[in-house]
């Protein structure tokens, strides 16, 4: 592959997130024959191709000057390939990438990405949580009442929870999860793939006590599990959703849309609307 020769375009590489074995060889393949590489910053991007055992050609694209700097990245994919690289793991996972790659397509330009290492789908492997369905938050907002709003809205989903955190952050994000979702089963991953990785598993009020005067140190992704099984449905819940089916519906056709949304015996559901219409 020394000889390669890349199309114009551009470029998504993923990067190692803590171990430089993780560099797959089409990702440095790509990084040493691009024209140019974005980065989000030149002094951790320049370890990995001290890795390489090359300079690289780095131009920096972070959220302080992407506006300014994507034009003329988007105006050098017609003749030159552009990669695109974050810190570490995958870039446009909480990162403001997804801008460029959207304006490329805008342009017409080849978009084509070089998978690798990602911290969010890593810790899931680590957390021992259902893994069939899982919402990803990004970071949770740093003030009180923002936070607990931004759980408030996520707390119904039935899907693993995913996000991202700081070290000193962490035993106050584990404390508002608690008092969001409930004690569930959660896991603290941290320091993937390096030397003193580990993933601490337990309810959350248990890990937010056990960080509370510990706050660890590296990159940190906090795995929540999902909500249990509902309640079954009441017969005052048959009442309240006949009611406002009934206001759309034939008695019939209300009772099956309840039996249906709710579990609830239709046959039952369809002698309650008729009682409720007379």
């Amino acid at each position: 592959m020394d000889d390669l020769i890349l199309s114009p375009g551009l470029y998504i590489v993923a990067t190692p997130i803590g171990n430089l074995g993780d560099l797959t060889p089409r990702a440095a393949q790509i990084l040493m024959k691009a024209d140019v590489v974005a980065v989000e910053d030149s002094r951790v991007t320049a370890g990995l191709f001290r890795h390489l055992g090359t300079r690289g050609k780095m131009l920096p694209y972070h959220d302080h000057n992407a506006d300014a700097v994507r034009p003329g990245l988007i105006a050098r994919m017609a003749s030159e390939a552009v990669a695109l690289v974050s810190d570490a793991g995958t870039p446009l996972i909480s990162d403001p990438g997804f801008k460029l790659v959207r304006d490329a397509r805008a342009a017409g330009h080849v978009v084509t990405t070089i998978p690798g290492p990602c911290a969010a789908i890593a810790a899931l492997t680590l957390a021992g949580l259902p893994t069939d369905r899982f919402f990803f938050l990004g970071f949770l907002p740093a003030k009180q009442q923002a936070r607990a709003e931004a759980i408030a809205e996520v707390a119904a989903i039935r899907a693993t929870l995913v996000l991202y955190e700081s070290g000193p952050r962490l035993a106050a994000c584990l404390a508002a999860l608690a008092e969001g979702l409930g004690n569930r089963e959660a896991a603290v991953a941290r320091e993937i793939t390096k030397r003193f990785e580990e993933c601490v598993t337990g309810t959350l009020h248990e890990l937010a006590a056990r960080y509370a005067d510990a706050p660890p140190r590296g990159e940190i992704v906090v795995v929540v599990a999902p909500p249990g099984e509902a309640p079954p449905a009441s017969v005052e819940d048959g009442d309240v959703a006949l009611a406002e089916a009934l206001t759309r519906l034939p008695p019939a056709k209300a009772a099956g849309e309840v039996a249906k949304k709710l579990g609830l015996d239709r046959k039952a559901l369809y002698a309650r609307a008729m009682a409720l219409k007379t």
